[in-house]
């Protein structure tokens, strides 16, 4: 059995009736290019059957250690039903885009079942244009960006040929179910190990423990950690939990059951027009896009704050020796959403400049800092702990956290096909939580930046209208770049 990380237990953590910790993707699909000119659940459940061995947190189910005096297990689950992980389902007619985002919110707003693997997929048909669509239902405890990015490739191919990996699913190595008693003996065991797990944290976090938000939130730890860091002598002016304070906004509030989705592409080409022009990153732009149709979305709703937003921005931190490691490696950074400015160029320029400070912070950080810093808190209270922590964000008594999430995970700038069916477009689908009820990822693909939005159903009931004020804000700045 495999052992969860701590950050990979807080994104268990943080899920209550109205959270989920699952992520995904909706891929938009030419079915003219697979056998016979269409998509079939049986060549698409064929299709994962043979990869399976290839990817095997697809039969990873989850043993939770009793009274979460560890972190949990992963296990190769021996009940293992593949006709209950992907499932099929029709648009109505005309099957518009509208519907299609609409079905999208509806199936991301249902929990996983924790007794079974931790991912759906769903072939949708009846997607307007002749085309099929294909969302994927995974949860982030299993992955991050990038690994997931990897499970996504194992499934893919290059060509509309479909390659044979030859795995029979009846011949594949399966765990037996652990007992109570057996997960009783390992959260014993692995509680008399805490203190070690503190004790080799420690040095390393410390210096840097100001720098993770998260912390923050929660009742006490802000004066410990300055006492730490002055005794320590290490931290300085460090302790600060980011520098930033976010403002309140309408998606600031508690969560509701319920999600909105959207999704639009942006041509690849112009945003690295207005890059180079304005000597910025792909990212730079993305961010500032962000900024700018955030603060229309705003400035309609009358509600735009007088400070800059707080945006969390996810970086990952894996390294090349853990490739196909699975899990997450990431760190989750903080910057600043310039709603403040309306001037397209200066947002622009503010952006640059406030994410390379960024990345000079993030450069002189340990890359486990997220997983060290959650051995500060012992197991038995990370759950408590992580949704005290979001709860608190979202309340009124004091400030968020953060205001939304903004992510930008770079993809392959080349075709690709599923089950001999060409993806033509991948839009994110990602997390939202309390305090934090927006979340603006993208992904790039073939040349085009496929951007997926999830809010809160009822903080952010128009999340459509963000799609078309991120195509006005490339607009605005694609005309100050010189012929």
């Amino acid at each position: 059995m495999r052992q969860l990380t701590s950050v990979d237990a807080q994104f268990l953590a943080l899920e209550s009736p109205v959270r989920y910790g699952h992520v995904g993707s909706l891929m938009l699909l030419d079915p003219s290019t697979a056998p016979g000119g269409e998509l079939s659940l049986e060549a698409f459940q064929g299709l994962i059957a043979d990869r399976l061995a290839a990817v095997p947190p697809l039969r990873w189910r989850l043993a939770e250690v009793p009274l979460g005096l560890d972190y949990g297990y992963w296990f190769d689950d021996p009940d293992f039903d593949l006709d209950f992980h992907v499932r099929e389902l029709a648009l109505p007619v005309p099957g518009t885009d509208a519907m299609l985002a609409e079905q999208v919110a509806r199936i991301v707003a249902r929990p996983l079942d924790r007794a079974r693997p931790l991912w759906e997929i769903y072939l949708l048909h009846g997607v307007r244009g002749d085309r099929v669509a294909v969302l994927t239902k995974i949860h982030h405890a299993l992955i991050d960006g990038l690994s997931g990015a990897e499970i996504l490739g194992a499934l893919l191919d290059l060509t509309p040929e479909v390659r044979q990996v030859g795995s029979d699913p009846a011949t594949l190595s399966a765990d037996r179910v652990p007992g109570q008693a057996e997960m009783i003996a390992r959260g014993l065991l692995g509680l008399a190990h805490y203190p070690l797990r503190l004790a080799r944290s420690l040095p390393r976090a410390l210096p840097y423990l100001g720098e993770v938000r998260s912390l923050g939130a929660v009742p006490g730890v802000v004066p410990g950690v300055r006492t730490l860091a002055k005794l320590a002598s290490l931290c300085g002016d460090r302790v600060g939990f980011g520098g930033l304070e976010a403002p309140h906004t309408p998606f600031s509030r508690p969560l509701s059951a319920h999600r909105r989705f959207g999704f639009g592409s942006l041509p690849l080409g112009e945003v690295k027009a207005v890059k180079n022009a304005h000597n910025a990153t792909v990212n730079d732009v993305v961010v500032s896009l962000c900024a700018g149709a955030v603060r229309r979305w705003l400035v309609a709703h009358d509600a735009l704050p007088d400070d800059p937003l707080v945006a969390q921005i996810p970086i990952s931190v894996r390294t090349p020796e853990q490739a196909g490691s699975y899990g997450n490696q990431i760190m989750l950074m903080t910057a600043p959403l310039f709603t403040t400015v309306p001037d397209p160029v200066k947002r622009l320029r503010a952006t640059h400049d406030a994410l390379a400070e960024m990345k000079e912070v993030q450069t002189g950080m340990p890359a486990r800092l997220l997983a060290d810093a959650n051995h500060f808190v012992p197991p038995a209270l990370l759950s408590r702990a992580a949704r005290l922590s979001f709860a608190l964000s979202s309340r009124r008594i004091g400030r968020p956290m953060w205001n939304l999430v903004v992510s930008n995970v770079p993809g392959p700038q080349f075709p690709l096909y599923l089950a001999g069916a060409k993806v033509t477009a991948t839009f994110p689908v990602s997390v939202i939580t309390d305090g934090m009820g927006l979340n603006i990822t993208v992904m790039s693909y073939c040349g085009s930046l496929d951007f997926g939005i999830v809010a809160d159903r009822d903080q952010v009931p128009d999340v459509d209208t963000l799609v078309g004020y991120l195509g006005a804000e490339l607009d605005a700045l694609t005309r100050t770049v010189p012929a």
